[in-house]
C-alpha cells in the first residue's frame, strides 16, 4: 500500500500529488516493488533486506540515491505470548525525495519530533530516532511485566512463568542485537555526514541519538542481565516451595500412618491382649492418640 506525503512549512500532510516528496510503502505488492525497482532504481536485494526482519542494519551508497536499513520493534499484540519481536525498516533518500518501506502498518509521523521538519535528510533522521524511542518505551513494558510475573512466581510453582520470563530474556537478546546494529548504522552515518549532505544541525543530532542510543542498549542490557538472574533464583524458589511441600506431606502421611498401626494391630483376626476387656477400644483409641502426641512432640523437637 502506498501512501504519499507533503513536507510543506515544517509540516508533514497527506498529499495526492504524484510528485510528492515523501512516499511510504507498507508491505508493497509485486506491482509495487516492480515500480521500485524499474522507476525509482532501487536495487532488488536491497529492496528485499528492508522487508527481512533478520537484516542486519547498514548503509549503502547507490548512483542517484541512499539506502537505509534499520531496525525498529514490531507492534506488539497479546496473540504474540509475550515475544517481542524486531523488524526491519527501509529509507532510500534521494535528492528530491524519500522513500520509506515498512513490513507493516504503522502510524507514519506521529509524535512530536515531526511536528516541525525542515528536510528529508532530518525526516530520515527522525525515523531512525523515533524507533530508539520505541525500544524504550517496550524496555518499560519489559519491567512492568517482570514484575508481575515475580509475584506470580512467589506464589505458584506452575512452569509457566518461568517459561515467559523465558520467553522476555529471549526477546531482549534480540533487542540488545537491533539497538546495537542501530548503533552501528548511526557511526556510520555520521562519519558520512559530509558526503550525504548533513548540515551542522543535522550532524549535531547524529550526536544525540548516537547518546540516546547508547542508553537505550545500556538499559536493555541491565534489563537482560536482571532477567537472567531472576531465572536462576525463581528456579531455585520453585524447586525450594517444591521440597517443603512434599516434606509437609510426607509428615502428615507419617502422622497418620503410626495411628493407623496401632489399630490395625489390635484388628488382626488373633487373639491379641485386651480383647476381653471392657474397655478396649477405649484403650486402643487412647493408644493411637498418645502415637499422634509422640509424633507431634518429636516433629516440634527435631524441628522437621
Amino acid at each position: 500500500m502506498l501512501t504519499r506525503f507533503d513536507l510543506t512549512d515544517g509540516r508533514i500532510l497527506p498529499s495526492t500529488r504524484t510528485d510528492s516528496p515523501v512516499l511510504v510503502y507498507t508491505n508493497p505488492d509485486d506491482a509495487e516493488r516492480r515500480e521500485l525497482i524499474d522507476e525509482l532504481k532501487i536495487d532488488e536485494h536491497t529492496l528485499n533486506s528492508a522487508l527481512d526482519p533478520d537484516e542486519l542494519s547498514r548503509l549503502e551508497f547507490e548512483p542517484n540515491h541512499m539506502a537505509v536499513i534499520y531496525k525498529r520493534p514490531r507492534n506488539y499484540s497479546g496473540r504474540d505470548q509475550l515475544v517481542f519481536k524486531v523488524a526491519s525498516g527501509g529509507m532510500f533518500l534521494f535528492r528530491d525525495r524519500l522513500v520509506i518501506l515498512t513490513s507493516e502498518e504503522i502510524p507514519a509521523f506521529d509524535g512530536k519530533p515531526f511536528t516541525r521538519v525542515q528536510s528529508l535528510n532530518e525526516l530520515a533522521l527522525k525515523l531512525i530516532y523515533r524507533s530508539i524511542f520505541h525500544y524504550i518505551e517496550h524496555l518499560r513494558i519489559f519491567n512492568l511485566i517482570t514484575d508481575d510475573l515475580e509475584k506470580k512466581i512467589n506464589a505458584s510453582m506452575e512452569n509457566r512463568y518461568l517459561l515467559n520470563l523465558f520467553t522476555l530474556e529471549k526477546s531482549l537478546v534480540y533487542y540488545l542485537n537491533a539497538i546495537n546494529a542501530n548503533g552501528v548504522l548511526i557511526e556510520k552515518l555520521k562519519i558520512n555526514a559530509a558526503k550525504i549532505g548533513f548540515s551542522h544541525e543535522e550532524t549535531e543530532f547524529l550526536d544525540d541519538m548516537l547518546i540516546e542510543n547508547s542508553q537505550c542498549y545500556r538499559q536493555a542490557e541491565i534489563h537482560s542481565n536482571i532477567l537472567a538472574s531472576l531465572m536462576d533464583a525463581r528456579a531455585s524458589i520453585v524447586g525450594n516451595n517444591l521440597n517443603v511441600l512434599m516434606k509437609t506431606l510426607n509428615i502428615i502421611t507419617i502422622g497418620i500412618m503410626v495411628p493407623t498401626l496401632v489399630v490395625s494391630i489390635f484388628s488382626m483376626n488373633v487373639r491379641i491382649p485386651l480383647q476381653e476387656h471392657p474397655l478396649a477400644f477405649e484403650i486402643i483409641m487412647g493408644l493411637a492418640v498418645l502415637s499422634v502426641g509422640v509424633i507431634t512432640y518429636l516433629w516440634k523437637r527435631k524441628r522437621w
